[in-house]
């Protein structure tokens, strides 16, 4: 500190320089200042002399203590608090001469006087007193707790020998807690082993060339401190969970900032737990493939298929863009109007929206995929270069960089898969017996549920990551947050011709013959296949075939139906065959369409399994053919 430099207080011992010497202040007594030089000589000085004084600085003065935590007095016993509250009016009249709650005007005991004994006299004054009451103390007991009172407030009166902390590893040496660390680091990505495995590994470290010696401790040791390393880390756990907590970054987890319906969204397949009829008659899992708006938590669109592929893909896109059309069967409660969506400003804008279900529709601006085959294939680009959209591959192997979506299809497995028949369990050893027997739904019954599921439950449910940042008490739905953001920036619909809406649709190379067309063991016929019947495409690459784009997911429908729409192009299970290179599109339907009638609708099998919001809470197990079997 400079010369010029005022200190803020002064307190026993401190280093002052005053009247050219340097001395140590002694002791402290109202506006009187006991200073001592190295010789020993002490002068009385008042504080208005000392401070303006010729060449008057302070060299040496003690650390402002911190504040104290009082915060750690809450969850105390009372009769520790009101011990520590004893042993403050017993220091503080040792500092002041006078207790914490004495009145004012009251005069100190003759042997606790500041202004006539010092501090160390009244320490051993306040040891003698408590002695002869029947607490045996020193008088350097009494030093530390008045020096712990300074430093730390009435907390400091606590003992703290009860609380006293051992050392994060315990008494463990660091060589070993660096060769377990180093273990239990190898461990990530390999085979799920035994804590034993991990401690004959800790001995191979540290009997290594070069490393520092240190003996190992009891196995009782070993077992504990093995559980303090590996905490969280899942060493003896689940192998894919131990090698995604490893792939997790390290410090503060980042955000992106989104502002509007579209700007960041995610996409993602994984098995469904759930076996279904395939179209061969034999039950297996399929794949479901989602893409969320981060924005909203919206799932614009998911897909059930056998195996995912690239066309699955470019299928979500088309239906993330497009409105979901009502279906014969589903109860009005799911149509836009019923929902918190601001139907009729929208409408006025899109007129597609008048016979629409409560969904979003959501035009991306920025996708993030994996480095899956299905996300970075050559299909999958076109169709968002088509749209416009950014693709923004994610790092291999972490899971962080598309969290969203993870965790939602994750949600998918226990709030919707756990209750429907033919339900596996994450893992083989969550199986029950006789799954297969259970397996009753068709694919594209399964994929009618799941469309009603996200519509009438996810999308009115309240999402904790859409909680109000200035309320935080509050959080949205999707469908609510989305009326929100669309308040802020609008909505622009993305006008697609019927045209458009084909070229999104996968493609395949067939013959047109005089029975009309056949895809995946189905016959597609019309009256516009009459002109291209037996004739050459003019394609010689491609042996005179013709190009064919059709929806595998459309729905299966009864055409005379009310209401009735399937694709959202509005036709029947359809193909469409391009005519030349023109961007005209002939249409033709399947030809067994008429014959089939929709799957059961969700309300009358499933609604109190599935949407507790119009029914029992009660879970139910779904089957078909029944309304409800009990869990």
């Amino acid at each position: 500190m400079t010369p010029a430099a005022r200190p803020g207080e002064l307190g026993i011992g401190d280093r002052v320089r005053f009247g050219g010497r340097d001395q140590t202040v002694i002791g402290v007594s109202g506006p009187v200042v006991r200073l001592a030089d190295t010789g020993g000589q002490v002068v009385a000085v008042s504080v208005s002399g000392l401070l303006p004084a010729e060449g008057f600085a302070v060299l040496d003065a003690r650390p402002s203590p911190a504040m104290p935590r009082v915060s750690g007095l809450d969850d105390l016993p009372a009769e520790v608090v009101q011990e520590a509250l004893r042993w403050q009016r017993h220091i503080v009249e040792v500092l002041r001469g006078v207790p914490p709650d004495a009145e004012e005007g009251t005069v100190p005991k003759p042997e606790y006087d500041p202004a006539v004994f010092s501090l160390t006299r009244r320490e051993q004054a306040k040891a003698a007193e408590l002695t002869a009451a029947g607490h045996p103390v020193t008088a350097n007991a009494i030093a530390k707790r008045r020096r712990r009172y300074q430093e730390q407030g009435l907390l400091g009166m606590i003992d703290g020998r009860g609380g006293k902390q051992m050392p994060p590893h315990g008494r463990a040496a660091d060589a070993v807690v660096a060769a377990m660390s180093q273990a239990i680091s190898e461990a990530a990505d390999e085979s799920t082993r035994t804590a034993v495995f991990v401690f004959r590994r800790t001995r191979q470290i540290l009997a290594e060339p070069g490393g520092e010696p240190a003996a190992m401790p009891s196995r009782r040791t070993l077992y504990r401190l093995f559980g303090r390393l590996q905490a969280g880390r899942h060493t003896t756990g689940s192998a894919k969970t131990r090698r995604s907590l490893a792939a997790r970054p390290e410090g503060p987890f980042g955000q992106v900032a989104v502002t509007a319906p579209g700007d960041l969204m995610q996409i993602d397949s994984t098995p469904l737990d759930v076996l279904v009829r395939l179209d061969n008659g034999f039950p297996d899992r399929v794949d479901l493939t989602g893409i969320i708006d981060v924005a909203t938590r919206t799932v614009t669109a998911a897909v059930l298929r056998p195996t995912t592929r690239s066309v699955d893909a470019s299928v979500l896109l088309a239906r993330t863009v497009t409105p979901e059309p009502m279906r014969p069967g589903w109860p009005e409660a799911m149509k836009m109007p019923a929902s918190a969506l601001p139907f009729r400003r929208m409408l006025s804008i899109d007129e597609r929206l008048e016979h629409a279900a409560a969904r979003p529709v959501i035009i991306p601006q920025v996708i993030v995929v994996d480095h899956g085959k299905v996300f970075v294939s050559e299909s999958f680009k076109a169709s968002c270069a088509f749209l416009g959209i950014s693709l923004q591959p994610a790092r291999k192997a972490t899971g962080t960089d598309k969290p969203h979506i993870e965790r939602t299809l994750g949600s998918v497995a226990t709030m919707f898969a756990q209750y429907v028949s033919g339900y596996t369990g994450r893992s083989p050893e969550y199986r029950g017996r006789g799954i297969e027997k259970n397996a009753v739904w068709s694919l594209p019954e399964l994929q009618d549920l799941l469309d009603q599921w996200l519509i009438a439950e996810w999308q009115n449910r309240p999402h904790d990551g859409l909680r109000d940042p200035l309320h935080p008490g509050r959080a949205f739905t999707p469908n609510e947050k989305y009326a929100a953001l669309t308040e802020i920036a609008g909505y622009v619909p993305l006008a697609l011709s019927p045209d458009d809406h084909v070229e999104l649709l996968p493609a395949a190379w067939r013959a047109v013959n005089a029975y009309g067309i056949k895809i995946s063991r189905r016959v597609y016929d019309g009256a516009e296949l009459n002109p291209l019947r037996m004739q050459h495409s003019g394609v010689t690459a491609r042996k005179g075939l013709w190009e064919i784009h059709h929806d595998p997911l459309s729905r299966l429908c009864d055409k005379g139906s009310p209401g009735y729409a399937v694709s959202r192009s509005d036709v029947p299970d359809q193909a469409s065959v391009r005519a030349g290179q023109g961007p005209n599109a002939a249409a033709c339907s399947w030809s067994m369409a008429t014959l089939l009638t929709c799957t059961a609708p969700l309300n009358c099998i499933a609604h109190r399994g599935l949407m507790p919001t119009w029914a029992s809470s009660r879970p139910r197990i779904i089957c078909p053919g029944e309304a409800v079997a009990s869990a």
